[in-house]
């Protein structure tokens, strides 16, 4: 086996263990509202609270080009410790608030680290075949969002302490087999000095704004999506009296199925070419935004959950494809800095849909908020179909 085949597994292994973080307090949100005295609404902001220590961290790491400058496994390690540390903190006795909204941010931040500078490591490794490379790679990221949720499931009779605790050491020991079985890749240019006018002069390059302004489109559906699969579920049940879903496992299965959709729509772009599946991913997930509110009319649970399921799928298909058509269009030695930049505007974006969402469900009781997750697909199709990005 060469060099090359079993790095991919490694980085995704590393990859898996360490993104679990990100959702971690979602998978316990009940737990924690209940230990430490919290309202509903702590669900938003502690799920936006990763995104912004995210957005701060990837903001930083570009400005100041840390994966082009240097090692990025040895980055990608010291961010897991130290995201492994702060998500252990949840645990500890007389939190607030206020505490708990701080270690979330810097778990945010610290993933920073991680999910884009596992990407550039994959870029690193993979110049041809990279849509394939960076479709295993975020269906890792897709996998270690979901898994607190199957956590959840799976050790009920744990406290919810200990779910927090397992995926501390998974990210700990994501890390260390990043820093021990990953070294720089062949294709790594190192950046050679601090330039933070980088981030801005790559936008000055038309086919990678095109396709970064696409990818923002993407992102203002998918985190908003995620965070409210458990609610949605939620909805339908409260609706239809008879129907008793398992919450926890579903919502690992619909948010852990779009792994799959990135898979293929990895392998599906070396034939088809990655904008245009993108696109299609895109235009997909958008009718999902839009017919939302009638599926929760639908009679048979069967056929919500198969919604679900396909919405699941294609509102992150895109994801890893959008972000080959950015490594694709930017200088090598610039690769780590532009795909960071990317990921800090498009999790900033995040922040808002997430925070919209919520907003109205506290003051309506329609489904048709759900549609306003559309405006993102809409306006990304709208600016990537303009001009053509890269085939």
């Amino acid at each position: 086996m060469s060099k090359s085949k079993y790095i991919l597994p490694i980085i995704i292994i590393s990859q898996f263990c360490c993104t679990s973080l990100w959702f971690a307090s979602n998978g316990v949100m009940t737990d924690l509202i209940t230990s430490f005295n919290l309202d509903e609404i702590a669900l938003s902001y502690l799920t936006s609270s990763v995104q912004f220590g995210f957005i701060i961290g990837t903001l930083l790491f570009a400005l100041l080009t840390i994966a082009d400058r240097f090692s990025p496994s040895k980055v990608f390690f010291v961010c897991a410790v130290l995201g492994a540390f702060f998500n252990l903190r949840l645990v500890f006795e007389n939190q607030t608030f206020l505490t708990l909204i701080g270690m979330r941010f810097l778990t945010g931040f610290f993933l920073a680290g991680i999910y884009p500078v596992g990407m550039k490591i994959a870029t690193d490794y993979y110049n041809k075949g990279l849509g394939k490379s960076l479709g295993y790679l975020v269906g890792a990221l897709v996998l270690g969002t979901a898994l607190p949720h199957l956590l959840k499931d799976l050790m009920q009779g744990y406290s919810w302490k200990t779910i927090i605790i397992s995926i501390t050491v998974l990210a700990a020991f994501g890390g260390l087999l990043m820093l021990l079985f990953v070294p720089n890749g062949p294709y790594r240019t190192a950046g050679k000095k601090l330039d933070i006018t980088i981030c801005f002069s790559i936008f000055k390059n038309n086919k990678f704004r095109k396709a970064a302004f696409g990818y923002f489109g993407h992102m203002w559906e998918l985190y908003a999506f995620w965070t409210f699969v458990p609610i949605l579920l939620k909805i339908y049940e409260n609706s239809h009296s008879e129907v008793s879903f398992n919450i926890p496992l579903l919502s690992f299965i619909i948010i852990g199925t779009g792994s799959l959709a990135c898979v293929l729509g990895g392998y599906l772009s070396e034939k088809y070419s990655p904008k245009n599946i993108a696109y299609l991913a895109l235009l997909f997930s958008c009718i999902c935004c839009l017919i939302s509110p009638l599926m929760f009319q639908l009679k048979n649970e069967n056929l919500f959950i198969a919604f679900l399921l396909f919405w699941g799928m294609v509102v992150v298909a895109d994801s890893p494809l959008f972000s080959t058509l950015v490594a694709q269009n930017v200088d090598a030695k610039n690769k780590g800095t532009a795909l960071t930049i990317v990921n800090c505007i498009g999790f900033a974006i995040t922040i808002f849909s997430i925070q919209l969402i919520s907003g109205y469900k506290d003051s309506t009781d329609s489904n048709a908020i759900f549609m306003l997750l559309a405006i993102g697909p809409i306006l990304g199709l709208f600016t990537f179909s303009r001009k053509k990005v890269n085939s």
